[in-house]
C-alpha cells in the first residue's frame, strides 16, 4: 500500500482509497495489540488474501487487463472530479462487499473450516469489528487533517453526511452472510458462478452510487 501510495498522485481517486486502507490497517494493528483471538493463523491469512484481492485489482491500472466488476466505478472515475470521501467509500464498497466474502471462503477452504456463526472464526471476525468501530471514528477526522485528502479538497459536511450513511461493522455482518452463503453452494457449479456474478453487479451499482 506505501509503494501505491508513492506511485500514484495525491488526487488520484484510488490513491485516495488506498491511504484510507493504510491507514485503518496501521490504526487496526495498533490497537490489537491486547487482542487475543482464537484462531490467530486464520485471522492472519485472511488478512493477506482480502488485501491481495485489492492488490489484484490495482495492479490492472498498470497492466491493461481487466478490472474486477465491483472495483470498476472507482477505476474509471479516479481522475474525475469527486468528493475524497466518494472515492474511499466506493472502494471499501467494492473491498468489503464483494471481496471480503471471498476472502472469507477462500481462507476457510485453506484451513478446512465453515464459516459458521458462533464459531471460534466468527468470534474473531467479530473481534476485529470491535476494533474497527474504535477506528471509524477516527475516519473524518482524517480527512478534515489532510491525512487522507489534501484539506483545500476537502467539505467536511459531505465527509460527515457520507460516513453518517456507512458503517464497517453493517458492511463486514452482510460480508460474513455472503461468504455463509458462498459456503454453502461451493460444489455447486453453475449456481454459486450465477451467485458471484450477482454479488459483482451489485456491488458495483453501490461503488457507483457512492461517486454520484
Amino acid at each position: 500500500m506505501e509503494a501505491i501510495d508513492a506511485a500514484l498522485p495525491r488526487e488520484d481517486g484510488v490513491a485516495i482509497f488506498n491511504r484510507l486502507y493504510l491507514q485503518v490497517t496501521l490504526a487496526v494493528d495498533a490497537a490489537s495489540g491486547g487482542t487475543e483471538f482464537e484462531d490467530k493463523p486464520f485471522v492472519d491469512r485472511l488478512d493477506v488474501i482480502f488485501a491481495g484481492l485489492y492488490f489484484a485489482a490495482e495492479a490492472t491500472i498498470d497492466s491493461g487487463g481487466d478490472c474486477p466488476i465491483p472495483w470498476r466505478p472507482l477505476v474509471e472515475t479516479r481522475s474525475q472530479a469527486r468528493e475524497p470521501i466518494q472515492f474511499a467509500l466506493a472502494g471499501m464498497a467494492a473491498h468489503i462487499n464483494h471481496d471480503l466474502p471471498i476472502a472469507v471462503v477462500t481462507t476457510c477452504e485453506e484451513f478446512g473450516l465453515a464459516p459458521q456463526d458462533e464459531s471460534a472464526i466468527h468470534r474473531d471476525y467479530q473481534r476485529v469489528d470491535g476494533l474497527l468501530a474504535t477506528v471509524e471514528t477516527q475516519v473524518a477526522g482524517w480527512f478534515d487533517t489532510g491525512l487522507i485528502a489534501d484539506i483545500e479538497d476537502v467539505t467536511p459536511e459531505a465527509t460527515d453526511e457520507a460516513l453518517a450513511m456507512w458503517s464497517l461493522a453493517a458492511a463486514r455482518d452482510v460480508a460474513w452472510d455472503h461468504a455463509k452463503l458462498l459456503w454453502g453452494l461451493r460444489h455447486a457449479g453453475l449456481i454459486r458462478q450465477g451467485y458471484l456474478d450477482a454479488l459483482s453487479r451489485t456491488t458495483e451499482l453501490a461503488s457507483r452510487a457512492m461517486l454520484v
